[in-house]
């Protein structure tokens, strides 16, 4: 059984990147199941998409304590879903603050130094300048097929079926630069 979360904030793109990671595990004739949760989304509020594939799946639902593999969009979504993480997981993370409503309003404040949280756990801890690396592809707003490619280099599935599942994804007119994103994410050290 293997088990993704992706996490993110309403806007980046963590929803269609999830329908691509779908997409390429079907081809491969995985059993596949797959929740997506994206109440305030439009507010800036949480995304998440939980993948779950093997032989045989009956929930989508990747307990705490369980994902193999958390994709973060942003760097609190990273913190905020650790838990999520089984030890010795890899957590890929964005290195992007976006400020919650409480940070906004001044009722809290954004948590010091995130990645050096996220490595004090057991985990492998990957952080990635997405947006900067999508300027790169040709459109900032590609951060998430940088991070689709970064996360490819941790799965199984070959780089052709990626970028097929990203041709079926979205406009021509996108296509240069999410394929130019992917290649230099599934490239990032």
């Amino acid at each position: 059984m293997n088990n993704i979360l992706i996490a993110g904030v309403g806007g980046q793109g963590t929803i269609l990147a999830g329908r691509i990671l779908a997409a390429v595990i079907l081809e491969a004739g995985y059993d596949l199941k797959v929740s997506e949760l994206h109440g305030m989304a439009q507010r800036g509020g949480s995304v998440v998409t939980q993948a779950r594939w093997g032989e045989r799946v009956f929930s989508p639902i990747v307990a705490r304590g369980e994902a193999d593999v958390i994709l973060a969009f942003e760097k609190l979504e990273a913190l905020r879903w650790l838990p999520w993480l089984r030890p010795g997981g890899q957590m890929l993370v964005n290195d992007q603050r976006i400020d919650p409503m409480p940070v906004v309003t001044g009722a809290a404040a954004y948590p010091e130094d995130i990645p050096a949280l996220l490595m004090a756990a057991d985990a492998a801890v990957t952080v990635c300048d997405g947006y900067a690396l999508a300027r790169r592809s040709g459109s900032p707003k590609a951060v998430n097929m940088v991070l689709l490619g970064l996360l490819s280099r941790h799965l199984e599935f070959p780089a052709a079926a990626w970028e097929d599942a990203i041709r079926q994804a979205g406009p021509e007119k996108y296509l240069p630069a999410n394929l130019a994103a992917f290649r230099l994410g599934s490239a990032e050290q």
